[in-house]
């Protein structure tokens, strides 16, 4: 073709071929780029930093599984409320001259707590008294005068009628007399309530009116409210279906234990015993109430305070013990990976001059678990007694895979180790690292991430 030939080609064509084969290029040159970078990437293969390769050992932790018992508790939130609280109150309407009391002191019953200006009620204590003295000498004038009628009507002096009518009138100021007797018990006893007494022992809190003040019976606040403290109870709800179970180690053995913790669920404030279970059911949550009872010596449960409270309704004995941190879950269930010793556990290390333990394999197990109490669980069913158990590195590990067993300190210093090996090597660190198998396995097969 001549160059006026090559020149008549349109422009737009030439970008449409140029355009066209920088795609297929892309096409067949990006795959093995990415093949390549992803090969020297030490991470890209799926692996972690300290153990990994199809075959190189893992190192993690363990611990021996052990026989010893465990607490069967039922956990719920509590409110702590006091054994009895009263408002002290005047019984009579006066002026407030005195307290007695220092806020937040302890009192006992009967302790006298403040007074009320006691004149006006002296004032008509006398007044009743020197009434029912007047009605008493009319009685008594009345009853001899019937005595000399009852003589002379013996006699036949005197009519009967005028004798029937003087015993009525005795009978007249017997009913007046007791009628003053009872307005004198009335002013003596309202004279005595001039004296405000606590109705319960217990601990007083904040004063409520001030000395000077005009208080009344019909008063709704009081002078103080005086709370029992000292022992305290504890209210707490559980699920009815847990109802039986407690019902029934109630009925059969000594009261049971009931442990106050704080809102953090941490530190243990109080211990009692399980006091009484409410008579029904709420039917719109579907639990029970239940009291304890707790001694509060050091008063270190306050009325209305929250509180998380564990009940104990049992002791599982002479069951497998294991750390929590052993038991994963899977779609399957719970499982663990139990280390499996392998042949010559441990080897001489020539250049160091000391014993290295040896590789080993893992088994994994499905277990049925129990009760636990946050740092042990039981395994009722998948593990016996001095069998070891991996509680640190099971991210990485799957049926029959090689560990080895090391403590915390020296797998963090192989992880640091390997992740830098891994990454100043390029793609050689990429190659020994790079897990081509994915993740740990759950029980059924599939990865766990």
């Amino acid at each position: 073709m001549s160059v006026q030939q090559r020149k008549g080609i349109p422009v737009k064509t030439i970008l449409v071929w140029l355009v066209v084969a920088l795609a297929i290029a892309a096409v067949i040159v990006l795959p093995v780029w990415v093949k390549n970078k992803s090969a020297a990437n030490p991470q890209g293969g799926g692996g972690g930093g300290g153990g990994g390769g199809a075959g190189q050992a893992t190192p993690v932790g363990v611990a021996t599984a052990r026989i010893g018992k465990m607490d069967v508790t039922l956990n719920a939130l509590g409110t702590v409320t006091a054994r009895a609280t009263a408002t002290v109150k005047p019984r009579i309407d006066g002026l407030l001259l005195r307290v007695l009391f220092s806020e937040g002191q302890a009192v006992k019953a009967g302790e006298v707590l403040a007074e009320i200006d006691p004149e006006p009620f002296r004032i008509q204590l006398e007044q009743a008294e020197g009434q029912l003295a007047r009605d008493e000498a009319l009685l008594m004038n009345a009853r001899l005068d019937l005595e000399r009628y009852r003589g002379l009507l013996a006699k036949d002096s005197i009519a009967r009628q005028q004798v029937d009518t003087q015993e009525a009138l005795v009978r007249q100021n017997e009913g007046v007399v007791k009628t003053d007797r009872a307005a004198v018990g009335n002013a003596r006893l309202q004279l005595e309530y001039t004296r405000v007494t606590a109705p319960i022992s217990g601990r007083i809190g904040l004063r409520l009116v001030d000395p000077g003040n005009m208080v009344h019976a019909s008063d709704a606040t009081g002078l103080a409210v005086i709370t029992q403290t000292r022992p305290i109870n504890i209210v707490f709800s559980i699920p009815e279906q847990d109802l039986s179970e407690v019902v029934g180690a109630m009925h059969s053995g000594p009261p049971l234990e009931v442990a106050a913790y704080d809102r953090d669920n941490k530190a243990l404030l109080a211990a009692g015993k399980l006091l009484t279970i409410d008579n029904q059911i709420d039917l719109a949550t579907g639990t029970v109430k239940l009291k304890a009872e707790f001694a509060n010596e050091d008063e270190s449960l306050f009325p209305n305070q929250f509180v998380n409270t564990r009940l104990r309704v049992k002791t599982l004995r002479d069951v497998v013990l294991a750390p929590t941190a052993a038991v994963q879950r899977g779609t399957a269930g719970a499982y663990c990976y139990v280390v499996k010793a392998a042949s010559g556990a441990r080897t001489e290390s020539e250049e160091e001059g000391k014993a290295q333990p040896g590789e080993a394999t893992v088994d994994l197990r499905l277990v049925k678990v129990g009760p636990s109490d946050g740092n042990l669980v039981a395994i009722l069913e998948g593990i016996h007694a001095g069998e070891q158990v991996v509680i640190d590195g099971t991210d990485r590990l799957r049926q029959d895979a090689k560990v080895v067993v090391v403590d915390a300190q020296e797998r963090a210093r192989m992880q640091d180790a390997g992740t830098k090996e891994g990454g100043g090597k390029g793609k050689k660190g990429g190659k020994r690292n790079g897990d081509k198998n994915g993740g740990a396995p759950s029980p059924d097969g599939g990865a766990r991430s």
